[in-house]
C-alpha cells in the first residue's frame, strides 16, 4: 500500500518528462512547427514547468491566452517566442510590445492599438486571426479586406511584421472542418493580395493536428495533447501515444467501519448495502474535484479502484471500500496514467458530464504541484 507523506493531504504530481516526450511525438507526427499552448496555468500542470519541458521536447513557439499570462511567463525568463490572442476591450499593447510577446489580431481596433504600440527599432510582430466559422473572435469576413489593408499600410511603415495568420475549427464534423479550412485558404488569398506574406499559417489544434492532416498547414498549435490526455471520445492517450502528465492524489485522513444502512455525506446518495469501512479522503470541490461526478468518480487504492460515495464535498469525499484493508494515511489517486494502472481524467470527466480538458484545468492553487521525471 503506498503511503501519502506525513502532513500531506493532496498534491498533484506533474511528470514533465511525459510533456517533453508528447511534444517530441505530436512534432514527428504532424511534420510542422509546433506552438504549444500553456494558458490557464499550463492547464493546471503550471505554465511555466509546461513552457520549459514542450520547449525541451522541440517547441518552436509557446503560446497563452492573454498577456497577463504572456508577461509572467517572461518575468520566469521564458525567452522563446511567445503569443498572446485574446485581449480585453481597450488593453493597451505597450508593455507586451516592449516584452516581445507576439499578438493574436482579432479587429481593426485591435491592429491599430498593436501599430501604436510599435517602432520602426521595435515593431509589434501579429498574427490575424480570422473567423471561418467558429462564432467567436477573429477578424469578420466582411471586414477583411479592409483590416488587411491597413495591416499592410502598418507593415510598409515598419510599425508591425505579419509574422501569421490562424484562425480554430469546432470539430464538429470533417465537413464542417474541412469547409472553415476552405475559408481560411481564401482569408489567406485576400491577405496576400494585399501584400502581406504571413510565413506562420496555423488552424489546427490537437485534434485536427492529430485526426486532419490536410489543416496541418505549416504550424500547429496543440493545447491538451501536449499534456497527455486525448482531444478524442473514442480514443486513449495510449492509442495516440501519449503520456499524462498530471497525477492527482490525495491522503486518506479517516477510516470508520459502520453498519449496513448507513448515510453517507451530504444527502444521503449512498448508504452502506451491508457492514462496511468507510474512507476519507481529503480533497473536493474547492480543490477543482467536480462536485458533479459525486457517486461517480473513480478512486485508486491499495490497487483496487473504487467509487465516490455519496457527494463529494468542498474539503472532502467518501469511498466505501467494503471489507477492504485501508489505513489513514494512504495514498487515493483519483486519476494520472492509465497504463500505471491509475483512473484517467477521462473518467472522471464521464462521471462528471464534462470534458477531460475542464478536470485537470480547474485543480486549484490549494493543491501543490511536485514537479518529477520518471
Amino acid at each position: 500500500m503506498t503511503r501519502m507523506p506525513d502532513g500531506l493531504a493532496r498534491e498533484a504530481v506533474i511528470d514533465v518528462s511525459a510533456i517533453e516526450h508528447n511534444v517530441r511525438h505530436l512534432r514527428a507526427m504532424t511534420g510542422t512547427e509546433v506552438i504549444a499552448v500553456v494558458k490557464a496555468d499550463g492547464y493546471g500542470h503550471g505554465a511555466e514547468r509546461s513552457a520549459r519541458a514542450a520547449l525541451a521536447g522541440g517547441a518552436d513557439r509557446i503560446a497563452v491566452a492573454d498577456i497577463g499570462e504572456a508577461l509572467a511567463l517572461r518575468v520566469a525568463g521564458i525567452d522563446a517566442p511567445l503569443l498572446a490572442w485574446l485581449h480585453a476591450p481597450g488593453e493597451s499593447f505597450v508593455e507586451a510590445a516592449a516584452a516581445g510577446v507576439e499578438l493574436g489580431i482579432s479587429s481593426l481596433q485591435q491592429l491599430r492599438a498593436a501599430a501604436a504600440a510599435g517602432t520602426a527599432d521595435r515593431p509589434v510582430r501579429v498574427h490575424l486571426k480570422v473567423e471561418t466559422g467558429l462564432g467567436r473572435n477573429g477578424i469578420a469576413p466582411a471586414d477583411y479586406g479592409t483590416v488587411f489593408a491597413e495591416a499592410a499600410r502598418f507593415e510598409a511603415q515598419g510599425v508591425i511584421e505579419v509574422i501569421g495568420m490562424f484562425s480554430h475549427l469546432s470539430n464538429t464534423s470533417p465537413a464542417e472542418d474541412r469547409a472553415a479550412l476552405s475559408r481560411f485558404t481564401v482569408a489567406q488569398a485576400g491577405a496576400e493580395a494585399t501584400g502581406l506574406r504571413p510565413r506562420l499559417r496555423h488552424i489546427a489544434a490537437s485534434h485536427a493536428a492529430i485526426d486532419m492532416p490536410d489543416a496541418r498547414l505549416n504550424c500547429v498549435r496543440l493545447g491538451i495533447a501536449i499534456y497527455g490526455l486525448s482531444p478524442f471520445a473514442d480514443r486513449s492517450s495510449a492509442d495516440l501515444g501519449l503520456r499524462p502528465a498530471m497525477t492527482l492524489r490525495a491522503a486518506v485522513a479517516a477510516v470508520r467501519r459502520v453498519p449496513a444502512g448507513q448515510g453517507v455525506s451530504y444527502g444521503y446518495l449512498h448508504r452502506t448495502a451491508s457492514e462496511s469501512t468507510l474512507a476519507l479522503i481529503s480533497i473536493g470541490y474547492a480543490d477543482g474535484v467536480p462536485r458533479a461526478a459525486s457517486a461517480g468518480g473513480p478512486v485508486r487504492i491499495g490497487g483496487r479502484t473504487y467509487r465516490v460515495a455519496g457527494r463529494i464535498a468542498m474539503d472532502q469525499f467518501v469511498v466505501d471500500v467494503g471489507d477492504a484493508q485501508v489505513d489513514v494515511g494512504d495514498e487515493a489517486v483519483l486519476f494520472g496514467d492509465p497504463e500505471r494502472g491509475a483512473p484517467s481524467a477521462g473518467e472522471w470527466a464521464d462521471a462528471a458530464g464534462t470534458i477531460n480538458y475542464e478536470i485537470v484545468t480547474r485543480i486549484g492553487p490549494r493543491v501543490p504541484r511536485r514537479e518529477t521525471r520518471s
